[in-house]
């Protein structure tokens, strides 16, 4: 344990959240666990350090040798990075090796690094399967599998692959399942792959948002491009989050954000994965203030202190407001997500308020 002490100490790592708390006990001593937790409360923690403590105190084999003792399975390519992140900053002092596989990028860096062995692999759906099916993968000696974001997994079509997945684990395994929300065919699978699950539970999402500071302008829809520069401009320097509905319009507000002197990146699945990761890299070093995103490519996105959402456009989906919010405000942080909304966007306001159970103040459109 003096290896993971050492790292947690020097991420300034204290107290413990919720999840933490209540599922790292049962991790350690081999329960499957069932866990509704969503993005931001600190889940990945929940299961990396009793993943490290297991394989740390459990003699690592030399390098070549290696089998995948652990698997996790993550909907995206920017949090599997993510989760890899974690890994690598928790287990820095540990023999412990992870590798991180996913789409979008040539796969021979990736298969280089799982030639020489690893224990822990964060890998997304598609890639996995991909590699299994290559032979440079091989599931059968793995003891710890963890299904991340399931429902995210169930929104993103990846259901079938993981059904194609399972049956290649070895049935004798620890399984931690991890979902933000519990939709019937979700509720169906975790039943399908856990034994006996310890329930662990954090507040449900719905109540997140009231950590969070919510305002609404009411704005006609062309004027947004104005407004979202004047409530920029009068920003201190500070990284802020911007969500669009489509990849045409992130790419629009980018270039007039930048025409106004606004450092700002657009990130889409249209982007390369290499340019998304930069964007992502940029954002967090604070090299470009804003970050405009769609909803499933911000999905990876995790900033500790990120102060501002804004909600350039309303989502069609009110529950997805509430994640888009929940990048704020997190860790006992304050944080402030900003909505504009246009008339035509009345009906989803009244969805959002609904789902939220209050009003959001509405403020004067700058003049």
């Amino acid at each position: 344990m003096e290896p993971l002490l050492k790292a947690l100490h020097q991420k300034g790592y204290q107290n413990p959240t919720p999840i933490q708390e209540q599922a790292i006990p049962h991790a350690l001593s081999g329960r499957d666990i069932l866990g509704l937790a969503q993005t931001g409360t600190g889940k990945t923690a929940a299961f990396a350090l009793p993943l490290l403590q297991l394989l740390a105190t459990d003699g690592r084999p030399k390098v070549g040798t290696r089998r995948i003792q652990a698997l996790i399975l993550t909907p995206t390519r920017e949090l599997a990075i993510q989760i890899a992140d974690c890994f690598r900053e928790y287990g820095q002092y540990t023999s412990v090796r992870h590798c991180v596989i996913f789409g979008g990028v040539k796969q021979k860096a990736q298969t280089d690094v799982l030639r020489k062995g690893v224990d822990i692999l964060i890998a997304t759906p598609g890639r996995l399967l991909d590699l299994m099916n290559q032979g440079f993968v091989n599931i059968n000696s793995v003891q710890h599998f963890v299904l991340d974001e399931a429902d995210r997994m169930l929104d993103m079509g990846f259901i079938h692959d993981i059904k194609k997945i399972l049956p290649r684990l070895p049935e004798k395994k620890q399984t931690l399942f991890f979902s933000a929300t519990m939709p019937p065919a979700i509720h169906t699978l975790s039943r399908t792959i856990l034994k006996n699950p310890v329930r662990v539970e954090v507040t449900p999402v719905s109540s997140t948002v009231d950590t969070i500071d919510q305002y609404l302008y009411l704005v006609e829809k062309q004027e947004k491009k104005q407004l979202l520069v004047d409530v920029l401009k009068n920003q201190e320097r500070q990284p802020v989050l911007v969500f669009s509905k489509t990849k045409h319009g992130a790419d629009k507000i980018a270039r007039i954000l930048c025409k106004a002197g606004i450092g700002s990146e657009a990130i889409h699945g249209n982007k390369s994965q290499v340019a998304r990761q930069r964007a992502l890299t940029n954002f967090k070093s604070g090299r470009t203030q804003v970050l405009i995103a769609t909803d499933i490519a911000a999905r990876g996105i995790d900033i500790d202190r990120l102060g501002l959402v804004i909600n350039y456009d309303l989502p069609d989906v009110a529950e997805t407001y509430v994640h888009r919010i929940g990048r704020t405000g997190r860790a006992g942080h304050s944080g402030t997500a900003l909505s504009f909304c246009s008339q035509e966007e009345q009906k989803l306001l009244k969805d959002i308020q609904k789902l939220i159970g209050k009003k959001l103040a509405t403020l004067s459109v700058p003049a």
